[in-house]
């Protein structure tokens, strides 16, 4: 069975080697670098076996890229926690979103209001609008993508519609394809990037509900996320240009 390989870092400034990867079943870290072959060189290693191989890294890739603890401990806050993550950031706030729907978005009314118009109402008086706006008008800058299948589900075109309420209050709401998203080698995975320092992990049970939120800081950690974000804008189209994309026989509900 083939592993489940996590790209976890570089310093490669040109060709991407040397480098680290993750196992995600076994926690083992698999290390790219530049084969060991003299034999003279091989004969000076230790407890070499016969089906073993050696490369050659610089230390900076094991200081910079390499785990620091043997067994990560996650950090879990609560969602007040997490919600003053919103009012006390300094430049920026960054999601990416994955999942084919969210169990909260099925109990607003919103989405009700939706399935029986097509539109989605909001109240602008809300607190995540108002607190949005707030650091938008203050210069921050708030932003997001969205991962859709092709067809959208009906949560994902409720979402589409209830966007331009978001890009009301500053937000930067972009989509992209699931099927460029893979290309793209982007995790099935929700979280928030705060100012480039910080992830909120948010983790969800099959139904859809949130499980946990995990902050993470380690740097190593929270610059995977950063590529990650990098490479969903890069790829990611603005709300607008992807509704004209999504027909509309598959807008209806």
């Amino acid at each position: 069975m083939a592993r489940q390989l996590r790209f976890t870092g570089t310093d490669s400034k040109v060709d991407g080697c040397p480098a680290l990867h993750t196992d995600e079943s076994t926690g083992e870290i698999i290390v790219q670098g530049t084969p060991v072959t003299d034999p003279e060189d091989l004969a000076q290693l230790q407890h070499f076996g016969p089906g073993d191989a050696a490369v050659a890294v610089p230390r900076e890739l094991l200081v910079n890229w390499g785990p620091k603890e043997a067994e990560r401990v996650p950090e879990l806050v609560d969602r007040d926690t997490f919600r003053r993550l919103f009012e006390t950031f300094k430049h920026t706030a960054w999601r990416l979103e994955t999942r084919r729907g969210y169990a909260s978005d099925r109990q607003d009314p919103d989405f009700q209001a939706f399935l029986a118009t097509g539109s989605a109402p909001c109240d602008p008086d809300e607190p995540w609008f108002v607190i949005i706006k707030a650091q938008t008008d203050a210069g921050k800058a708030v932003g997001r993508v969205r991962v859709a299948d092709n067809p959208p589900t009906t949560e994902q075109l409720f979402l589409l519609d209830y966007a331009r309420h978001n890009a009301a209050v500053g937000e930067d709401i972009r989509y992209l394809w699931r099927e460029d998203a893979d290309r793209a080698a982007l995790p099935a995975e929700d979280f928030w990037i705060f100012d480039s320092r910080l992830v909120a992990l948010l983790r969800f049970d099959d139904d859809d509900n949130l499980l946990n939120i995990e902050l993470i800081t380690e740097p190593a950690e929270v610059v995977r996320y950063c590529v990650l974000r990098d490479t969903a804008m890069h790829h990611a189209v603005p709300r607008d240009e992807f509704a004209a994309q999504v027909a509309p026989t598959e807008q209806r509900v």
